[in-house]
């Protein structure tokens, strides 16, 4: 081969190389950036990539390829599974060409015994995220057989100081719970049989040096791109892979038969997305939020404060107490008003009308045409909350159609008295896209909650008996983007039951998250500090509740859900038709609040504290001229105050104006008197140097359980 043979990607501090002289290339290096690479340098990686030859092992040292299979000795998860009528099982692929061009490699592979081509895309993002895309084709030669494919997945190296393992799990109202273990021999394997990503989604699957933290730590990540069933694992042999020490993968979980090529036809993997870094948690989220940033799909208008019904109405839908409702929304400064669950035909609770969407008379004689037309008079857009990958049994979709439901005719057990939609299906997709189409032209809707509250079990297509899950979501990305098409400033929120279903594949396709149907924020602290691990706050819906929370049932001050809902896109869940004039202040004041930091919280850096007492939270946004940061008190702590607190992301060598601010109100204090600063920035602005911001830190007052209070920070000056 002519052409080199060693080629690399940089960007922002990364770099990807592999080596193109072997039957399939080989990883060379993913990590820190190595520099443009010299002809020493590429003679330097290939003479360090070899490794020992093992006692009662292979015979040659092993290597690591780009896709990994038996054929180089490799006894971890093969990079392609699957066979032709049991044949073919055994793949043995060589590169048959390569290009190169603006942050791209592209590999083509080809392997004559199981009849498959492969194109490998890697694109090496200006925020340091390497993609990774996958398209298999059978050949178009290969006979009548199709090839069952069973995985596809995508797999880089890590070494062997990568040792400790970060993912998530959770439950309803409880999404995105850490947990971190040492990375054992063997697997450590997530596999997502649910239809959706979950509550309990591995979201963003870390590994790093035992230890790493917010600030410091080299972490290597993955995620999966796709918002259907998963694979996701970290993986070590005691052989290692090549000169490396374990592996890092993941893709999307195929069922039995549900991907069958047959001559000519290609499968196109999910896009699997990896990024490093040397700055801990907070380096690696602020890869994934440039990213985020950087597509084309995320808006870069401002989000507007909205309102959502659901907690203020539930089914209760009244048009004189929404109007009343409305009003108020107006002069506290909400931009945005969704109307939820409950405004289509028959659905006066969840047990009916779901499938249906069309206005239910009985409630609005007129349609929704009173509420739209005061909502825009008054300058805000319109929301309506849908649910279109569902039905209830009690129905007119579900009886006049029940071959479009997904699943066997024989259904098995409901969950919220729902099954779902077969939407792959041609006239189930076509009355959807049609319904919707209708309603957002109609109203004039300019926002849909879309929602999706069951898992996919027994997900396959009643009429041709396959399982059904891909096409699923295949056919769910066809819908909103058809949508989109046909109303190009439409904006959708992905809403799961919460947060079950966040991913970059559906906020391709979508503006915002829910991150979770509990909004006390006592839970949200938590839930909205590792949703923004993986994307920015401006993507992470975040609203007020009641007093009492809806999910939970605890008492909490206005202002800790204030505080809280501030670091997100923000919005109000609680009835103000029964909120007090102080109440309603606040609320305006809090509005206003937003607005003004609005530019800082959804383009700036997030930072996050890493503090010896885990029940308190240190986390704000920074720029190169503002930050604001809250100081949140989850319990109580065993000590008796916390001391100086180094404020992260801070310029040391600039001066900071420093001011405690309080529209959304004060803390409630667990000591006799506050630090000195503290007092003095309620009352003022109080200029301290970075340096002792970032370094030595504030002594941060003693808070009560389930308070917070917010430091604002701007810079001086000093010319």
């Amino acid at each position: 081969m002519s052409s080199p043979t060693v080629v690399g990607l940089r960007a922002a501090g990364t770099s990807f190389a592999v080596e193109l002289g072997r039957p399939v290339p080989r990883v060379l290096h993913w990590g820190a950036d190595l520099g443009e690479l010299s002809e020493v340098d590429t003679t330097a990686l290939r003479l360090t990539a070899g490794g020992a030859v093992l006692n009662n092992a292979p015979d040659v040292p092993r290597a690591f390829s780009v896709w990994p299979t038996e054929a180089e000795t490799w006894s971890g998860t093969p990079a392609v599974s699957g066979h032709t009528a049991g044949r073919g099982a055994v793949p043995r692929p060589v590169l048959r060409g390569f290009s190169q061009d603006d942050g791209a490699l592209t590999l083509e592979l080809t392997d004559a015994s199981s009849g498959l081509d492969v194109e490998l895309i890697y694109r090496l993002t200006p925020s340091g995220v390497l993609e990774v895309a996958t398209k298999v084709t059978r050949h178009a030669d290969a006979g009548a057989e199709p090839y069952d494919l069973a995985g596809v997945v995508a797999v880089l190296p890590l070494p062997r100081r990568a040792a400790e393992v970060l993912d998530f799990t959770g439950k309803w109202c409880r999404e995105r719970s850490p947990q971190r273990l040492p990375l054992a021999y063997g697997g450590h394997v997530r596999e997502v049989r649910r239809g959706k990503p979950g509550a309990d989604s591995p979201y963003l699957l870390t590994v790093g040096e035992p230890g790493f933290s917010f600030a410091s730590g080299e972490v290597w990540g993955m995620h999966v791109a796709w918002s259907g069933d998963q694979k996701w694992f970290a993986e070590q042999l005691p052989e290692g892979a090549g000169v490396h020490a374990s592996v890092l993968g993941g893709g999307e979980l195929l069922r039995p038969g549900e991907v069958r090529l047959a001559a000519g036809e290609s499968y196109v993997a999910p896009v699997v997305c990896f990024a490093w870094s040397d700055e801990g948690l907070d380096g690696l989220a602020t890869r994934f939020h440039a990213y985020h940033r950087a597509r084309a799909t995320h808006t870069g208008k401002p989000r507007p404060l909205t309102l959502n019904t659901w907690e203020a109405v539930y089914f209760e839908h009244d048009l004189d107490r929404l109007l009343e409702l409305t009003e108020l929304a107006a002069k506290v400064g909400v931009e945005r008003l969704v109307l939820d669950d409950g405004w289509f035909r028959g659905r006066r609770d969840d047990t009916a009308g779901l499938g249906d969407w069309t206005v239910d008379r009985a409630v609005w004689p007129q349609g929704l045409t009173p509420l739209v037309e005061r909502v825009h008079a008054l300058g805000m857009q319109f929301g309506l909350w849908v649910e279109p990958e569902m039905v209830n049994l009690d129905s007119d979709t579900a009886r006049e159609h029940p071959s479009w439901l997904l699943g066997p005719a024989d259904l098995g057990a409901s969950s919220r008295n729902q099954y779902s939609l077969n939407i792959a299906h041609p006239e189930a997709y076509q009355y959807l896209l049609d319904s919707l189409d209708a309603l957002v032209g109609e109203y004039g809707v300019d926002y849909l909650k879309w929602d999706h509250n069951r898992e996919l079990h027994e997900a396959y297509d009643r009429v041709t008996g396959r399982a059904g899950s891909r096409a699923q979501t295949l056919a769910l990305y066809r819908l909103l983007d058809e949508l989109r098409l046909r109303h190009p400033t439409l904006e959708i929120e992905s809403c799961a039951s919460g947060g079950g279903r966040v991913d970059l594949g559906i906020l391709g396709r979508t503006d915002r998250v829910w991150a979770s149907d509990c909004i006390d924020p006592l839970e949200r602290q938590a839930i909205q500090r590792w949703t923004a691990q993986l994307i920015p706050p401006e993507v992470i819906g975040s609203h007020v509740g009641a007093e009492r929370s809806h999910t939970t049932a605890r008492m909490t001050d206005l202002s800790f859900r204030l505080v809280t809902a501030l670091f997100g896109h923000a919005g109000i869940e609680a009835d103000l038709t029964r909120s007090t004039p102080e109440e309603l202040a606040a609320f305006t004041a809090w509005a206003q609040l937003y607005k003004e930091f609005r530019p800082l919280l959804h383009g700036g850096r997030v930072v996050r504290a890493d503090l010896p007492d885990a029940d308190a939270y240190l986390h704000g946004v920074v720029s190169q001229t503002r930050a604001l940061f809250c100081w949140a008190r989850l319990a109580t702590g065993p000590a008796g105050q916390p001391g100086r607190v180094r404020l992260p992301g801070l310029d040391p060598s600039r001066l900071y104006r420093v001011r405690v601010r309080t529209e959304a109100g004060l803390p409630s204090l667990r000591e006799v008197a506050a630090p000195e600063w503290f007092t003095r920035a309620v009352d003022g602005p109080l200029e301290l140097p970075g340096a002792v911001l970032a370094a030595a830190g504030l002594p941060m007052p003693v808070l009560d359980p389930a308070q917070a209070l917010l430091v604002d920070l701007s810079t001086v000056d000093q010319s």
